[in-house]
């Protein structure tokens, strides 16, 4: 007896998950005048991406999707009103119900409050802050200090290493002497602390074989976002940011010796940093640094496994995540699964994994990146599971085209996705975990 075919829904084939949005990719503007803090690229609406009229139509039909487009536009400020809302209802709770807040964050967040609301928001949903706004202010305080004796232990030079072990030492013999004794006579320098040792905990051997990680972020920290004057540039403003960035990477890689740096880490730091440093409280935007380092720790212990390479071919490395992506694909739209893995033999592992493990940081612009981002952070069951349901629902906007294509066709264009609307996208995503359940 033949296996009866899957139907795919009828949904799936509406040429409205085909609209693209006006977000296009970035291409290198003229550089915009340096600002102390940036907002993320304005985020054009479509209601002028049907209103072209031929010079045939009659003054009624246009006069009549006008007040379409008019009532289209009511009813959309409403609905961000009304959840702008329930937002600041939410954060202004004693003690914050996340359960809650989730589900109204992932409703998504109006663009007009997004600036202000955002960074308390992350930091909510990565759990930086606690439920309850009376430990607020102690939390981030401690926090902040531990991030700077994080820097002060870790960001140093060994010959500063040396010094300060040699001052702690002498500091209870004569306070003259000691003052004036800088540095330990040969005799005095420990095997382990000499720059030729080689010995596995020779401070000076672990800092030249991090020199090669240090070195590959600062490269990979100024080729960050260079279309955005927040990132790049010569102004102080920028540098400054990417001095922010480059050590939040090496602070982590130097406490997480199983991971370290991995590159890409840069990308997915981007956002987190762009968000929090442009806090409209001027305490927390002058700290974002401290902030983004715990929440980038907290956003990849959702994702460390996909960042070890000892883990690749394990039940929890990237290509286990990998195929997970695959088989959702085959559950909501076996078609297309056949067609590209059976058919045209396109290894997902050729797109999805930079798709994964940069969080779709490469795939779309960045105003499109902070709304994804959004529902990745807030979904109830966790950035990972989100995350593969935007990617499949990635494959299933271009279905058609990919059904059309062949291995060359397909591959370059997954690997340079096209511009697509956010809104859509992520309806299709939540219409496959509705599906899922």
């Amino acid at each position: 007896m033949m296996k009866k075919k899957k139907q795919v829904p009828e949904w799936m084939n509406s040429s409205l998950w085909s609209t693209p949005s006006d977000h296009r990719r970035f291409d290198p503007p003229s550089p915009p005048p340096v600002s102390v803090r940036e907002d993320p690229p304005t985020l054009p609406t479509n209601h002028n991406a049907y209103s072209s009229a031929s010079s045939s139509s009659s003054v009624s039909s246009a006069s009549s999707t006008a007040g379409d487009i008019s009532r289209q536009g009511s009813v959309q400020v409403q609905v961000q009103a009304q959840a702008q809302a329930q937002l600041l209802a939410e954060l202004s709770r004693k003690v914050i119900d996340k359960r809650e807040l989730r589900r109204v964050a992932s409703q998504g967040i109006p663009d007009a409050a997004a600036p202000s609301l955002r960074p308390t928001l992350w930091k909510l949903l990565l759990g930086y802050l606690p439920p309850d706004r009376a430990f607020w202010s102690s939390e981030l305080a401690q926090k902040r200090s531990q991030y700077q004796h994080f820097k002060d232990d870790l960001l140093m030079n060994p010959s500063e290493i040396s010094r300060r072990m040699y001052n702690s030492a002498v500091h209870d013999i004569d306070d003259a002497k000691s003052q004036t004794r800088i540095l330990l006579s040969r005799s005095q320098i420990p095997h382990d602390d000499h720059p030729l040792s080689l010995g596995k905990t020779s401070i000076w051997n672990q800092f030249f074989q991090q020199a090669e990680i240090i070195e590959q972020i600062d490269r990979d920290v100024k080729r960050t976002h260079p279309d955005i004057h927040f990132f790049s540039g010569d102004s102080q403003f920028a540098k400054s940011n990417q001095e922010a960035l480059k050590n939040i990477l090496i602070v982590f890689a130097k406490l997480n010796s199983g991971i370290r740096y991995v590159q890409g880490m840069n990308e997915v730091l981007a956002p987190l940093f762009y968000v929090l440093k442009n806090d409209p409280a001027e305490e927390n935007a002058a700290f974002a640094e401290a902030d983004t380092f715990f929440c980038f720790v907290e956003l990849l212990s959702g994702f460390q496994d996909n960042f070890c390479k000892q883990l690749d071919n394990s039940n929890v490395g990237i290509r286990s995540t990998i195929a997970r992506l695959s088989q959702l694909l085959k559950e909501h739209d076996e078609e297309l699964w056949r067609h590209l893995e059976v058919t045209t033999k396109v290894n997902p592992q050729f797109y999805a994994f930079r798709w994964i493990t940069l969080l779709l940081t490469r795939e779309f612009n960045f105003a499109d990146i902070l709304h994804i981002w959004d529902t990745v952070l807030s979904d109830p069951e966790g950035p990972q599971e989100t995350l593969l349901r935007i990617c499949c629902a990635m494959l299933i906007l271009i279905r058609r085209r990919l059904l059309a294509g062949d291995f060359t066709s397909n591959l370059k264009l997954l690997q340079s996705y096209p511009s697509t609307n956010i809104s859509h996208l992520l309806h299709v995503a939540n219409k496959i975990r509705v599906q899922s359940v």
